[in-house]
């Protein structure tokens, strides 16, 4: 009994680590060529070998209007990677709605192996609550995995 407990105890503690110790913190920036709105905010990421957690934090946005966001590829257009129009990668697709004061907040995880090649975070106005993007972005960050 005190065998299987401790080694219950070892292994919860050990999970516990499996994240990234200290998460890396990116900061939002208008999209190069997002319109009139001038919005910021912060990306939180952490990662370990199976999955990426993030939380992006945003304000400026319009209010009561659904976002959606997610990682992209780095494009060919530009070598700045918010100008750049890669592809993005819709396995870390994150959908919110922006309160009364235009703020949003998105948590969402991703595959690890599907985001490892990401140089970018960008948050799109959404058409629907499904997160259809309806412009090429209105908030963005470079990231490196």
């Amino acid at each position: 009994m005190n065998k299987t407990l401790l080694v219950s105890a070892l292994s919860l503690a050990l999970g516990s680590c499996a994240m990234m110790a200290t998460p890396m913190n990116y900061t939002l920036g208008k999209q190069p060529a997002g319109g009139a709105l001038n919005s910021s905010g912060t990306v939180t990421v952490q990662r370990d070998a199976a999955m990426v957690m993030t939380t992006a934090r945003v304000s400026g946005l319009a209010p009561n209007t659904y976002y959606v966001a997610h990682y992209h590829l780095q494009g060919t257009a530009s070598t700045d990677p918010c100008s750049s129009a890669g592809a993005p990668i819709m396995s870390s697709k994150m959908v919110g709605r922006t309160d009364a004061m235009g703020m949003l907040t998105l948590m969402g995880n991703a595959p690890t192996a599907d985001v490892m090649n990401a140089t970018y975070y960008n948050i799109h106005t959404a058409s629907d609550a499904a997160g259809t993007p309806a412009d090429a972005g209105v908030s963005c960050t470079s990231v490196k995995m």
